[in-house]
């Protein structure tokens, strides 16, 4: 008790020190679609090809030198999980709460709510959990951006505590249709058909309906000083309208507003919360090669060159769907996304020197779920749930340095930020995140017992040394494979030791308080809209179920008629 006392007051000691000067900057970066194998510092032998799966080719490893430093001289998170798939694990890094409280299940399985028109809409964090973590920001003194990505399915993004946004692609039922760009997918009925259609080609696509994200990207800007109104469409001034184009990349859209950001608080001398949510990661349709199956489209070329990046301008010429790079695109691959992300960190760190306030910033870079095309919806292990997760932070004194053989949930940021703003969340406030702070800045040896994921009503847990994923296996988790991924599943619990059977008992203890998915899936619903929402539900699984049928007559169908073709042979 002494020593957990003792770490607590060293903890607030050095909080203290360092707002007394003002309170430190903070930057979150949310990478998309990510597994930690991915990453070098987490010294995977296998990792993803450009058209998803597993390679050990080396030439598809990502090549990190920014973010293995800044690893080694912080620190990184050994197994550091989320949930299986976008909208839930947001959910969880924007509430500290898991989907019991937030209701975000998984993505086509959030929670509905009446409004406050008395309509079912989709459970808003803004609703279910108002203390998010731009609120949290907010109430700890920081002004703040959120940049990139939302997956908010909402246009109120005014409602969570922003002060200001760069969002790609645009939340095009704010303003309208973009004027910019027809880098766009789209579902359009065509003769009384439903198609999805290339609107820059006009052509049918196979693809999933998107709005652009990083070549001639879709751009929404919420209080942005450049504007006229709340929100706004970018280009949206003479000089952007000039330069916005086939060589404008999103991400680097996204970098540019932060950095003036940062530059606007730090003259104005307040302490900023940066939360980049940017899509490098993500698979996207490669609106230069329409034709292509890779799932990452290429990036501007970069080069590691005598310590430092060099950028080749990008230079694209085309039209249509014909397009031109010149050799200035890198090939595609999930690698060449990662690079870029490396060198976006190395121009965060300059930036940082430049304003003279590195030594007063904590940045945590960290991703969504796993790798699309690997773990990305799976529930399998912890193929979906295993994240890198890094903490840089120079002038904090970390007492820890390089990897650390904890455990850490996404849920842990939001009470994190809580604790460095000096922000008190409420006693009857649950909040299933564990601030890192004490861990960090402390003798601290271990940061939680167990962590926590989930998808639908599946359940991801795991503690040290034993993990349950979401198809009720047990694994041993005391040793770690070389691919980060195939652990031993435990088939006979009477051969194992006790150690390993008292983390289960801890385990199975845990799991009943979030399994909620089938007896409270929803936020607050009259009964005529509960009702209505479990009859919407039911149509959609019997929907699926005579798919799933139609689709296994079809397939048994081809099947047997190449069987007889053969005989006929």
């Amino acid at each position: 008790m002494k020593n957990i006392v003792t770490s607590l007051f060293f903890a607030a000691t050095l909080l203290a020190a360092a707002q007394q000067k003002q309170k430190p900057n903070i930057i979150v970066i949310l990478a998309d679609d990510i597994s930690a194998r991915e990453m070098p510092i987490y010294k995977s032998d296998t990792w993803s090809p450009p058209t998803g799966g597993d390679t050990q080719d080396v030439k598809y490893r990502a090549n990190t030198p920014v973010l293995d430093r800044i690893a080694e001289e912080g620190l990184y998170i050994k197994t550091a999980w989320a949930a299986v798939v976008c909208s839930p694990s947001r959910a969880m890094m924007m509430t500290g709460r898991y989907a019991h409280l937030h209701k975000w299940w998984g993505n086509k399985t959030t929670g509905k709510y009446s409004d406050e028109n008395g309509k079912v809409g989709t459970y808003p964090f803004y609703e279910s959990s108002p203390l998010n973590i731009g609120v949290i920001a907010k109430k700890g003194g920081y002004t703040s951006i959120w940049a990139g990505k939302t997956q908010m399915r909402n246009p109120n993004l005014d409602k969570y505590g922003f002060d200001e946004g760069v969002f790609t692609p645009g939340e095009s039922s704010m303003e309208g249709e973009n004027p910019y760009t027809d880098f766009k997918i789209e579902l359009k009925k065509i003769d009384g058909k439903k198609q999805i259609i290339n609107n820059d080609t006009g052509e049918e696509s196979t693809t999933y309906a998107q709005s652009g994200w990083y070549w001639k990207p879709h751009v929404m800007l919420m209080n942005n000083p450049t504007s006229k109104k709340e929100f706004e469409w970018w280009p949206n001034t003479k000089e952007s309208k000039k330069e916005y184009g086939l060589n404008t990349y999103g991400p680097d859209v996204e970098l540019e507003f932060i950095f003036d950001f940062m530059e606007r608080k730090t003259k104005e001398k307040k302490p900023f919360f940066v939360y980049h949510t940017t899509h490098l990661g993500h698979d996207g349709f490669d609106f230069y090669h329409p034709e292509t199956k890779t799932k990452w489209p290429g990036t501007p070329k970069i080069e590691w060159k005598n310590g430092k990046y060099v950028r080749t301008q990008p230079n694209v010429t085309g039209d249509k769907g014909v397009y031109n790079t010149h050799n200035t695109v890198t090939e595609p691959g999930i690698h060449n996304h990662i690079n870029y992300l490396d060198y976006q960190m190395s121009l965060y760190l300059q930036k940082l020197k430049d304003l003279k306030i590195d030594k007063n910033t904590i940045v945590i870079f960290c991703a969504d779920n796993g790798t699309s095309g690997y773990g990305k919806n799976s529930a399998e292990s912890q193929k979906g749930t295993h994240v890198p997760f890094i903490v840089y932070a120079p002038g904090l004194n970390l007492t820890k340095k390089g990897e650390q053989d904890v455990l850490v949930n996404l849920a842990d940021v939001l009470p994190t930020i809580a604790e460095i703003g000096g922000v008190t969340i409420p006693e009857d406030y649950e909040i299933n995140g564990v601030s890192l702070l004490p861990f960090l800045t402390t003798n601290k040896k271990e940061h939680r017992e167990w962590i926590y994921g989930y998808k639908d009503g599946q359940q991801i847990i795991r503690s040290k040394n034993v993990l349950k994923d979401g198809f009720d296996k047990w694994y041993d988790v005391s040793s770690t494979p070389s691919d980060l991924i195939f652990y031993p599943v435990i088939k006979d619990w009477s051969a194992v030791s006790k150690d390993l059977k008292n983390e289960k008992a801890v385990l199975e203890k845990v799991l009943p308080q979030f399994n909620t998915f089938k007896t409270a899936r929803h936020g607050p619903l009259t009964e005529k809209q509960k009702l209505q929402v479990e009859k919407q539900e039911a149509q959609k699984i019997a929907q699926k179920k005579a798919l799933k049928a139609k689709n296994k007559a079809k397939n048994k169908g081809k099947k047997n008629k190449g069987k007889k073709k053969h005989l006929n042979e």
